[in-house]
């Protein structure tokens, strides 16, 4: 049913469950079986010292998966420090499975195991995949619905990298963002500081630019790209499995080019060492999606033929195929081959128009409006875009939906390196209105809104979305006045309409359309924007 089928979860029993380790851990055995869990990831733990003259992150060691109905899956192992490699792997099937390993390491050569796993526990849906019988749109690997409202968080790695024990302020942060509707967390692996000035207000315990954690030996400022830090990616681990704690998608750019990180240089082993580590260490988890870069082409630091190495590169190593995309729609645009959904970052006010064109000329592929220029102040000004107004930038989140693709939604005080992680604790007037996009997650569930696409031909203004039979809701811009629909033959069947206030809310009963033959509507009020949704009735 589905065409991407993503890999998903596993184990439990002695299962170690640290502050440095966030995922579940089990030493392996080879005299029983592994108890796991499907799309549930686990580290299997073999002990083994580093090669004395050699790099231990250069080490060749991947265990291959055969599951009861004999699929294969070859996951690649990685060093995690302290004469530890692990494999981590997230298994799609319940049933028996079998593991044999190979290394370039003898201790770590051929050894055989088993899995035992049990069926998902009820809240797990599976890695996110697109829909075969509708391709723009995504769905969970169990064929349940989802429908991304992104929000973007760049700095969220640095928010309890230095905490050793705990990750409370990351925790705060994303229990707020899923109690308000967002699904997707887009993230960096990594990011330094911005290039534009600091508010001179700015309250310094915000402010995470220019952090002392680093990915690499030694720092930004003296990097030592040959090796890389342990400690910064096992506390990376529990960001990510974090947001699969609490349901939410972490949407992972490896890469970005403009916030002053030192990267090795493109293409050395130094840079490849990375990037595999970094797809090692994180494709298992079944919440996972991959963005080769922020702002992939831009910047002068490569061009497209990097970027489509870097994902041939990481489709080579990742048995479990998580979905890739580029943030860059000049590239997505260019190789749609290469992605398995249009990333777009448009400012234009025209978004609509600019996220129909897209659908129109990439029918095949869902559409993510990554950025587009809107970015709701705070109290602390950090980078203002093109648009401020939490209203504004709300109607260019409903534009996108209407258009058929999905919205991402940035704060000022939250999407860079200034991060107030508790924003409930603010005064109302600072506050963002994320109120908003829990009330939009609503309206998606309501009116079914990933079965309908755009059809505008069934209003004189405003926007629909439709199922071409029964199903029509509308978005209304403010200052809109009436609306008629025009349904063709089906005018004079009775219908159901509500409308929906997307500031409060609030469903309420439409009536009847005034003028009947016609079928014209009036907004509530005309302030503010409305949805319509209209329902034909047989009868």
């Amino acid at each position: 049913m589905y065409r991407k089928l993503a890999l998903p979860a596993l184990l439990a029993g002695c299962i170690l469950i640290t502050p440095v380790n966030a995922v579940e851990s089990l030493p392996f055995a080879s005299e029983r079986a592994l108890p796991a869990t499907q799309w549930r990831p686990l580290d299997i733990v073999f002990s083994c010292p580093p090669p004395a003259k050699a790099n231990p992150f250069d080490v060749s060691f991947q265990a291959t998966l055969t599951g009861p109905d004999g699929t294969q899956l070859v996951i690649p192992g990685f060093y995690d420090g302290d004469d530890r490699y692990l494999v981590r792997v997230t298994l799609p099937a319940a049933g028996e499975w079998s593991l044999k390993t190979a290394s370039s390491l003898a201790p770590l050569e051929g050894r055989s195991g088993r899995i035992s796993v049990t069926a998902a526990r009820e809240g797990r849906h599976g890695p996110i995949v697109v829909r075969v019988d509708k391709p723009r749109q995504f769905a969970h690997a169990d064929g349940s619905g989802y429908f991304p409202i992104a929000f973007e968080a760049d700095w969220l790695f640095a928010l309890d990298a230095e905490n050793p024990d705990d990750i409370p302020k990351t925790r705060t942060l994303l229990t707020q963002l899923a109690a308000n509707g967002f699904n997707q967390i887009i993230l960096n692996v990594f990011a330094y500081d911005v290039v534009w000035h600091r508010d001179p207000k700015l309250d310094p315990q915000f402010d995470y630019g220019r952090p002392r954690v680093f990915p690499f030996g030694g720092n930004n400022t003296a990097p030592q790209h040959g090796t890389l830090a342990v400690k910064f990616f096992q506390r990376y681990d529990r960001v990510i499995a974090e947001l699969d704690r609490l349901g939410l998608v972490a949407h992972v750019m490896i890469y970005v080019w403009n916030k002053q990180v030192a990267w090795p240089p493109a293409d050395s082993d130094d840079d490849n060492r990375y990037f595999d580590y970094v797809v090692k260490r994180y494709q298992a988890f079944p919440n996972l999606i991959w963005d080769i870069s922020k702002e992939a082409t831009g910047y002068g630091h490569n061009d497209n033929d990097y970027i489509t190495r870097r994902i041939k590169r990481l489709h080579a190593l990742a048995a479990h195929q998580r979905l890739v995309t580029v943030h860059d729609h000049g590239y997505c645009d260019a190789f749609p081959e290469m992605v398995d959904f249009i990333s777009v970052q448009n400012w234009k006010p025209e978004i609509w128009n600019v996220m129909m064109n897209v659908g129109t000329k990439h029918p095949k592929l869902p559409a993510l409006n990554i950025e587009n220029g809107g970015y709701e102040r705070g109290p602390f000004r950090v980078f203002d875009g093109a648009y401020l107004n939490p209203e504004t930038l709300l109607d260019r989140a409903y534009l996108c939906a209407f258009a058929g693709a999905f919205p991402s939604y940035y704060w000022q005080d939250a999407a860079w390196s200034v991060v107030i992680h508790d924003p409930g604790s603010l005064p109302e007037a600072d506050r963002p209105r994320l109120n908003y996009y829990r009330h939009m997650a609503t309206l998606v569930q309501r009116a079914g809104l990933s079965e309908l696409e755009p059809a505008p031909k069934f209003s004189n203004v405003g926007f629909c979305l439709s199922n071409n039979r029964d199903r029509f809701v509308y978005y209304l811009l403010p200052h809109t006045s009436s609306i008629y629909l025009q349904l063709g033959e089906a005018r004079n069947k009775p219908l159901k309409s509500t409308w929906f206030n997307p500031l409060s809310g609030e469903f309420r009963d439409a009536g009847q359309p005034a003028n009947a033959p016609s079928q014209c509507f009036y907004p509530p009020n005309e302030t503010q924007s409305w949805v319509l949704s209209v329902e034909l009735k047989d009868s």
